[in-house]
């Protein structure tokens, strides 16, 4: 239970750091350790809930179990967090179990992913035309330190499909860590060499596009893959669909006293708030920070409540818990707070508020006035999204930034860095290399943000032109 409730603490404290700075934000570490805890929190509540030393044991042990069987990947996360807060668990966990590839609703084997090597890529090139394929979607993207990338082409397929039932296009995802170079304007987008090392990965893209990263994964994203020699390959070794084994596996768990139930409620919905920042557009609206402080020692304060002694203790400790996190949030918080646990707990007693407050559930967007331009400003995030058909709508270009900013000119100078997230439709110019991504530099906007604007970055090593302006101000 102590490893349990180290696991929650760990995943604030990771979200803190990833956020503390946003010069050095990394979105995809509040994503990931926000979503652990997506279907996790009501198991650890009903591990927690119990005043018998042998019992919470033995819950604990089911629950981290269950967590560590939903992938590899979760496994390895649990194992290194859990390493970090003082604590080695894989005494505790059943062996591992080797990766199989699955099967879809239709009974067709499903296209596994993999990581980016010289085989794998050989692999694909007797069933996809990579030399024809042209960029449908490019982010680079800072993470802490460390530069990410994620590039998704279109690809060609060299096998026949069904004619009769026309298949989408088959799209290859590529994510890239440990970038070290990327190179890329709108004249780069057709055409595509890519060279697996053993030190490297490189991605040659039109006449002067690149990226090089010390490694990545990839994975196809195609209807019709079963029918590739690959997937042909798969299915002879994929067992067949059945009810038995595809039955989903349930968490474990029984239902929670009231209070005990609220206050998971309230912080799984802050978990779905966190985890929120996955959507680029999204990620300066969440308050990480606040939320964080609001939790910290989260996991230690639900194990002390659940271990009290008889119902009414315990009942009465989770709703000391659910005060004391909004007593740390500030107003803005408690507010919202109390809003999740009347529309989603049916608890409106546990938080008093003023009855004046509307009872929509309030935002967390900051809401600060709206100043110029800044003279300087550092790139978190670049992106760029070809026209294309999506489920029969025509999607226009657009391009995305993600830019740490520094503190308004009419509040504290020496506060934190705020993070902006812009976009645009159909930009005329679109180009960066790495240079982009080395910090705070130069920034000039030119023109108005709603009309006819470019913006450029470090003297060029960033320029985005669009005519229709920007989805919001850049200040």
């Amino acid at each position: 239970m102590s490893v349990l409730a180290a696991l929650l603490d760990r995943s604030v404290e990771q979200m803190k750091e990833a956020a503390t700075d946003v010069r050095w934000f990394d979105r995809e570490a509040i994503r990931a350790a926000s979503d652990v805890w997506d279907n996790n929190l009501f198991p650890l509540f009903w591990a927690a809930s119990t005043s018998g030393a042998g019992e919470r044991e033995q819950r604990a042990t089911a629950v981290l179990e269950w967590m560590t069987g939903l992938g590899e990947r979760r496994r390895g996360w649990m194992t290194e967090q859990a390493a970090i807060a003082g604590y080695e668990i894989e005494s505790l966990l059943p062996p591992t179990k080797p990766y199989t590839s699955g099967r879809d609703y239709r009974g067709h084997v499903m296209t596994p992913q993999h990581r980016l090597t010289r085989q794998s890529m050989d692999d694909l090139v007797p069933d996809y035309d990579l030399a024809t394929a042209s960029v449908r979607h490019l982010r680079v993207e800072r993470a802490g330190t460390r530069l990410t990338a994620s590039l998704q082409l279109l690809v060609d397929r060299k096998f026949a499909v069904d004619e009769d039932a026309p298949a989408p296009p088959a799209l290859l995802h590529m994510w890239l860590d440990g970038v070290t170079d990327a190179v890329f304007d709108l004249s780069d987008a057709r055409g595509v060499i890519l060279d697996a090392g053993v030190r490297e990965i490189g991605i040659s893209m039109g006449p002067g596009g690149r990226l090089r990263a010390a490694g990545g994964e990839y994975r196809m994203d195609d209807r019709s893959w079963h029918l590739s020699a690959a997937g042909r390959r798969a299915d002879a070794v994929t067992p067949t669909r059945t009810s038995r084994t595809d039955r989903l596996r349930q968490p474990p768990g029984r239902d929670l006293g009231s209070d005990a139930h609220a206050a998971a409620v309230l912080l799984r919905h802050a978990m779905w708030e966190l985890r929120s920042v996955r959507y680029a557009d999204r990620a300066d609206h969440v308050p990480v920070l606040r939320l964080c402080q609001a939790f910290s020692g989260a996991g230690e304060a639900i194990l002390a409540a659940g271990s009290q002694r008889g119902a009414r203790r315990r009942e009465a400790a989770f709703r000391d818990v659910i005060r004391a996190w909004a007593g740390r949030g500030g107003p803005d918080l408690t507010r919202w707070f109390a809003a999740v646990l009347r529309e989603h707990a049916g608890r409106p007693d546990l938080i008093e508020m003023a009855r004046a407050h509307e009872r929509a559930l309030p935002s967390l967007a900051d809401s600060s006035p709206v100043c110029g331009p800044p003279s300087q400003a550092g790139l978190i995030m670049a992106a760029w999204t070809a026209a294309h058909t999506d489920y029969q709508t025509e999607r226009p270009a657009a391009a995305q930034l993600q830019l740490a900013l520094p503190p308004r000119t009419d509040e504290n100078p020496s506060g934190p860095w705020r993070l902006r997230t812009v976009s645009c439709a159909e930009p005329d110019a679109f180009r960066f290399h790495t240079d982009a991504f080395k910090g705070p530099g130069s920034f000039v906007q030119v023109g108005e943000p709603t009309a006819a604007c470019s913006l450029d970055l470090h003297q060029g090593a960033l320029l985005i032109a669009a005519r229709a302006g920007w989805s919001a101000s850049v200040s």
